[in-house]
């Protein structure tokens, strides 16, 4: 988003009054959503993202401020631009701050420092890093005022993304009186914009207070987008309006629910935060599957997939993955399905953001049920009902409870007694069936590891397009409709030819 505002003047300060007046700029226009006019105004001092400040002739304390926005700028800046490594150089630059801050004795600002480090830390996923920095940081940060509020707001984040909803709510309630004392309209508008997120997620594990609660998340969305407005903050905005898409979407209003997620998607594109606009196009497929357009569904979420993967979002990253599953699923592409489903687990599992790896391990056996291997099912459960175990979501627990019903009939279903003779006999082994069904299955799952696409498939199995193409053709046709579609070139004579004729 560009916000035009008049060119810095620092021509009459010293050149530590001037950068620290870039600085406190330069965060103003980050909380207005404008992190290019942020840059700009740091450009005396640093050329941009990947770079590193130049506080040569700075105070200690100065440069501490320095390095501190810069890391700021680059962690908000790295996370809409897709840059994958910016949160590890974000870190490094506000890691650098606190070194600053501990030579002039500074405390409370290395507390602060070591929030917007532990910020970093949930962008990339690793929650309980930034748990353990967060709650440090707080026991130093005990004056009430924008910096604490500040962090709370982000710890609060961090136990969303954890599913731990109640304990969220406990923070939002304790500090309910900060909150409606803090004067900064961003500030304000997140701790609205949180406490809308945990009452609808609330309202999943209170069936009786449901309505209530998607009510009442509704009003404090009302409330945060005013206060978004006020700070003229389109990128929050279009997160609050996503918020609103998806509580809709709860509520079974679905066109509504679009309606709102266009507008998100607008304002995402205006600023031009590709991960915002991911995000959204995830919560739009999640509409799209509840009115079963699930061809549109799984685009849109492989699309957001992509998008997140290059930016390192990885919390975000399986939930987008556990959507499309979930569309695969239902076009009965179940190959595909269980690949994407696998994927997110894997990826939840290496931020420990055990709870999305045990959602996607659940949904698996929820979408998949008897299509997979019993084998798959059993892990699968075996992993979700451990990384569920303490989940505070009713909803959730309920599932785990029918999807271990569903295991059991699978596993336990009725056999006939002709099925039970047979199962019980010696039999004989054919070499070269068994040798085609281990075939199968390896190509089989290099095809759904590659969306179908059969150079990647080949690749993936160390061979040629040819060989893979007839392969399928002569020893497994019922592998056909798992491959991309045949675009077939005419022969050069062929095309020659009917040139020549149209001449």
């Amino acid at each position: 988003m560009k916000i035009t505002s008049p060119k810095l003047d620092t021509s009459h300060l010293s050149a530590n009054e001037a950068a620290l007046h870039m600085c406190e700029r330069a965060l103003e226009l980050k909380d207005k959503g404008d992190y290019d006019g942020a840059q700009k105004v740091m450009r005396p001092l640093w050329r941009g993202v990947g770079g590193d400040p130049e506080p040569s002739g700075l105070h200690s304390s100065v440069a501490a401020e320095v390095f501190l926005t810069v890391g700021i700028l680059t962690g908000w800046v790295g996370s809409r631009s897709e840059i994958k490594e910016a949160q590890e150089a974000a870190k490094n630059l506000i890691t650098e701050s606190i070194t600053y801050y501990e030579a002039v004795g500074d405390l409370k600002k290395c507390a602060t420092a070591r929030a917007e480090i532990a910020h970093c830390y949930w962008r990339e996923g690793e929650l309980n890093e930034a748990r353990i920095m967060l709650v440090d940081a707080l026991q130093k940060l005990t004056a009430e005022g924008h910096t604490r509020a500040r962090a709370l707001i982000k710890l609060i984040m961090v136990e969303v993304s954890a599913s731990r909803f109640k304990v969220a709510l406990g923070i939002l309630d304790d500090n309910a009186p900060l909150f409606k004392k803090v004067t900064n309209h961003t500030i304000r508008g997140n701790y609205h914009n949180e406490l809308a997120i945990v009452l609808r997620h609330l309202a999943k594990s209170e069936p009786l207070n449901r309505e209530d609660h998607l009510q009442r998340a509704l009003s404090q969305l009302v409330k945060a987008d005013h206060h978004f407005q006020l700070a003229r903050n389109n990128v929050i905005r279009a997160c609050v309006k996503n918020n609103v898409g998806m509580m809709l979407l709860n509520l079974g209003r679905y066109k509504e629910a679009q309606r709102y997620l266009e507008e998100a998607r607008r304002l995402s594109l205006i600023v031009r935060d590709k991960v915002r606009t991911a995000q959204i196009d995830e919560t739009r497929a999640q509409v799209l599957i509840a009115q079963r357009k699930y061809k549109d569904a799984e685009a849109l979420a492989k699309r957001a997939a992509s998008v997140l993967e290059r930016s390192g979002q990885k919390c975000l990253l399986a939930d987008a993955l556990i959507t499309r599953g979930i569309a695969l699923a239902r076009l009965k592409q179940t190959d595909r399905a269980q690949f994407v489903f696998q994927e997110a687990i894997e990826v939840a599992q290496q931020v420990g953001a055990l709870n999305k790896a045990g959602l996607a391990a659940l949904t698996l056996i929820e979408e998949l049920g008897e299509e997979v291997s019993e084998e798959t099912l059993t892990a699968a459960y075996d992993r979700a009902s451990e990384w569920l175990a303490n989940s505070q979501c009713q909803d959730v627990l309920l599932r785990l409870n029918t999807a271990g019903r569903k295991l059991l009939s699978i596993s336990l279903g009725e056999v006939n007694s002709q099925d039970a003779t047979q199962a019980i006999r010696n039999k004989t082994c054919h070499l070269q069936t068994e040798v085609l069904k281990f075939e199968e299955g390896l190509i089989r799952q290099a095809l759904a590891q590659a969306d179908g696409r059969l150079t990647r498939a080949a690749s993936l199995l160390k061979m040629s397009y040819q060989a893979l193409a007839y392969i399928i053709e002569s020893r497994h046709t019922g592998l056909l409709d798992k491959r991309s579609p045949v675009h077939r070139r005419r022969a050069r004579k062929e095309h020659a030819a009917n040139a020549k004729s149209d001449a």
